[in-house]
């Protein structure tokens, strides 16, 4: 009589294994790739953008969504073009920089995808620890860079050009930043051994918050209503206004 192995027997009990079989079925290839990282990167904070441009398009001619603007009322949103513009800005150097950097980064890495799905509180306490090891990381880079001159005018700066963001502006930097928070959300996760299902879930998390501090809207269901932990878009829109596109001197975080 056929007796299941152990892992078998694990994999029966967990909640997240189906999900699982699901998405390894016939993809390996594609999860393994070196080129996942950046494609994913990419293509999620467009998504991710595609509600904004349509409340940025609706408020228009709805008041409601236009008193949602930062702050309310008083600014009007970018046009299309701006947003067609950024677009192909992004690309071009996600292309160029950070698509051959970190697939060089997952070569050497050398990712594997385990039997088992994550059981529910592994998979929370994997993307709650990424998130705090990431955010830690980014706290200490992103002070540094508005503290030392140097590294503001040459990496920073082309992301403060932005007086008033909007949600695509959240990757509108230079290629040496938008490498610099790739390989710091990819090192975050590795560091922390998470199980591919908890890194892909930290990586659409880390995207949304990203493009929500920058949607230039104070909406009713953002993050920071939930958790007022978060700055959220109104924060860090201040936070754009204080620090303008200046190379002069130095800027305070």
């Amino acid at each position: 009589m056929y007796a299941p192995s152990p892992e078998q027997e694990e994999a029966s009990t967990r909640v997240l294994q189906p999900l699982w079989e699901h998405v390894k079925a016939g993809q390996e290839e594609i999860l393994l790739s070196p080129y996942l990282p950046a494609s994913f990167a990419f293509l999620t904070h467009v998504l991710f953008c595609a509600p904004f441009l349509a409340l940025d398009t609706l408020s228009i001619f709805c008041v409601r969504v236009r008193s949602w603007r930062i702050p309310a009322g008083s600014q009007r949103p970018p046009p299309v073009s701006r947003w067609f513009g950024c677009f192909w800005t992004v690309l071009f150097r996600y292309l160029t920089v950070v698509l051959p950097v970190t697939a060089i980064f997952q070569t050497l890495r050398s990712p594997t995808l385990p039997l088992l799905a994550p059981s529910c509180w592994q998979l929370f306490v994997e993307v709650y620890a990424c998130l705090l090891f990431f955010d830690t990381l980014f706290f200490i880079w992103h002070v540094s860079l508005h503290w030392f001159p140097w590294l503001y005018r040459n990496i920073h700066q082309p992301h403060h050009q932005h007086h008033v963001p909007f949600a695509l502006a959240a990757q509108d930097a230079s290629s040496a930043e938008l490498l610099s928070l790739l390989l710091l959300a990819l090192s975050s996760a590795w560091l922390v051994g998470c199980h591919p299902l908890s890194e892909v879930l930290f990586h659409l998390l880390n995207s949304w918050m990203a493009v929500e501090d920058h949607c230039g809207y104070n909406l009713p269901w953002a993050l920071h209503r939930v958790l007022p932990c978060l700055g959220g878009a109104p924060f860090h829109q201040a936070h754009h206004r204080l620090h303008r596109d200046t190379s002069s001197d130095t800027v305070s975080p």
